[in-house]
Formats: structure tokens, sequence, C-alpha cells
């Protein structure tokens, strides 16, 4: 007797069942136990590759067999273990994908390398000011939002004068998305005037800071082409009149940003830093459903900004995906209450 009742779509065909072992499974299913025989009637099928179909099923772990009958698994725990390890196989693919996008990383470097020794001598320019160094930045976020900004700066003076004059500059471009900021303090420096604040608002925003004992020199990178550096390494800013080097170069901007990572990785989050960043942010109201609109709405922040922080989480978190985001911020902790 055949069965012309409604069967499981052929999506199972990624757990590697094929459409016509899938219909046996789920005729299976139906009887929950069969001889080879009882199911050549069920499926109306020939026994010879019915029992080929079987043997398979039995190595895929799907059905039971004993005593001539065939016994179909709870797919709860049959298909859930080959959901498994079809999910161990993707995540080693996933690994070697990044394997690969490092490669291309470093290919990419060597490409930029070859390229500007053989254009020749870069482009140089020697800056002189406070006002012309910050709002060139914010120039640079408004031609090409959001501007991906590193910066150490390594003295209590230039901090200051970022905190008295600049700071608010920068926190309005972040709250309109237009800069992405991750920046270096001395952790001696935290203790100027009015910077607390400051800092706090930046961060509210979307910035990143993180302090170390010591920051060796001041200099910037602006996305992946453009980089400032003093006019003396290791110098103060302020006391050389804020004169510093505008370099377009790939080449120096890939030392300045490795040289940024190292610091990064050592340096220490603000000591009065709470859990709810923007990334942490963003991410704990996403898992409550929330959609971009409404998440820019609650933070007062525009959708651009939302995003934003969405993809520096991803970028933290090693995830490919907000879903695999939020799986792993659960995982870490950071969705809770807590400080992660």
């Amino acid at each position: 007797m055949r069965n012309d009742s409604h069967t499981v779509p052929d999506s199972l065909e990624s757990l590697g069942l094929t459409p016509a072992q899938t219909t046996l499974y789920t005729a299976l299913l139906r009887l929950h136990r069969a001889s080879l025989a009882e199911l050549a009637e069920a499926v109306d099928r020939p026994e010879e590759p019915l029992g080929h179909q079987l043997a398979a099923l039995v190595r895929l772990g799907v059905v039971d067999q004993q005593s001539g009958e065939y016994f179909a698994r709870h797919p709860a725990g049959a298909l859930g273990r080959l959901i498994a390890e079809r999910l161990d196989r993707l995540a080693e693919e996933s690994r070697r994908i990044d394997s690969a996008l490092g490669s291309i990383r470093t290919l990419m470097r060597d490409y930029d390398a070859g390229h500007d020794y053989r254009r020749g001598p870069f482009p140089v320019e020697l800056v002189s000011g406070a006002d012309e160094l910050y709002e060139s930045v914010v120039g640079m976020a408004v031609n090409a939002p959001p501007l991906e900004l590193l910066t150490a700066i390594p003295d209590q003076r230039t901090v200051a004068d970022f905190a008295r004059k600049y700071a608010d500059q920068w926190i309005d471009a972040h709250r309109h998305g237009l800069l992405s900021l991750r920046a270096l303090l001395p952790v001696g420096s935290l203790t100027v005037s009015g910077l607390r604040e400051k800092l706090r608002m930046l961060t509210e925003a979307g910035a990143r800071v993180r302090t170390l004992d010591r920051v060796p020199s001041w200099f910037f990178t602006a996305g992946q082409d453009a980089a400032g550096l003093p006019a003396q390494w290791g110098g103060n800013l302020p006391e050389n009149a804020y004169n510093y080097y505008y370099v377009r170069a790939p080449i120096v901007v890939g030392v300045l940003r490795s040289l940024f990572g190292e610091l990064w990785a050592r340096a220490e989050p603000l000591p009065w830093a709470e859990a709810a960043d923007g990334a942490i942010q963003v991410l704990r109201l996403a898992a409550q459903g929330l959609p971009d609109e409404t998440i820019a709405r609650h933070l007062g922040v525009s959708v651009r900004t939302v995003r934003a922080r969405f993809a520096e989480a991803m970028a933290d978190l090693g995830a490919q995906s907000r879903f695999h985001a939020g799986v792993e911020a659960a995982r870490r902790g950071w969705l809770d209450d807590g400080k992660p």
C-alpha cells in the first residue's frame, strides 16, 4: 500500500540524507518498526534499492536494525546528532575561511608595500595648530562616515586641551554616526579636570577608550590610508605648537595600526567604565527583540550609529553575524547586568 501523505521537506539533504532516504525515514517513523518487505509495500518500491538506503540510514545513525526489522530513532536525538556534526563541520570551515582572510590581509599589506615602493615617495604634509588637527578629523569623518579613528595621546596637557575645547566635536560626530573612535590615554591623565564627564559622553556615544601606564607617543590613523605623526616622536604636541606630519600611505598606516593593536591589547578599560558601553548596549537591546530604529530612539543616536556599534561588537567577538554575536556575548556574560 502506497503512503501518499505529507513527507518531510528535502531540507534534510544538508544533513546527508537524500530525498529518497528522507521519504523512507519518514515512512519508518510512522510505522515505528517494520521489515524490509513491509517498508517496500508502504512506499511502493522494490526491496533491493530500499535495502541499500536502509543500510545508509543505519550508518547515519537515524535507523537501527535488529532481528530483521528496522526501527526509526527519535528525530530529536537522531537528527540532533547530525545537526551537531554539521555545525562542527561548519565551524571548522569558518575557521579555515578566517585563516584565508588573514592570509588575504597579509597579501594586501605586501601589495600596498610594493605599490608604495613603485610610486616613489609618499606625500607628507606638515600641519600646525590644534584647531586644524581636530577640525581635519571631523572633516574626514563627514566625507567618509563612519571614519575609523585610532589615536594615542601620551601626555596630560594634550588630554586637557582635548577635554576643554575639542571633545564636544568628536562626541557630536560619534552621535551622528560619522566617527568610530578608539583612544589610548595614560592612566595618570584621568585626573584632568572635566575629562571624566567627556569620556563618559564619548563612550555612551559608542567610542572605546582604554588606558596604559605610559603611552609611547602621540599618533593617529584615519581609515586605512591616512595617519598623523608628531614632529618629534614621543614629544608633547602643545609644546611643539601642535606641529605634526599628515601622511597618506597605506604602508605607514599599516605599521601604526599594528602598533596601536599591540598597545590596545595591553591596555585596561577606564576604571569607572560600566558594562553599558555602546556595543554592549545595542546587543542587550537587540536581545530583547528591538529593531535598529527602536534601539536608535532608545539610545538617542542615529540608526547608522547603531549599525556601526553592531559591527564593532561583531569584530570584538569574532562573530560572522549578529546572531552569532548575540550567542557569543551571552556566553561571555555581556548580556547580564554585571560587568563583562
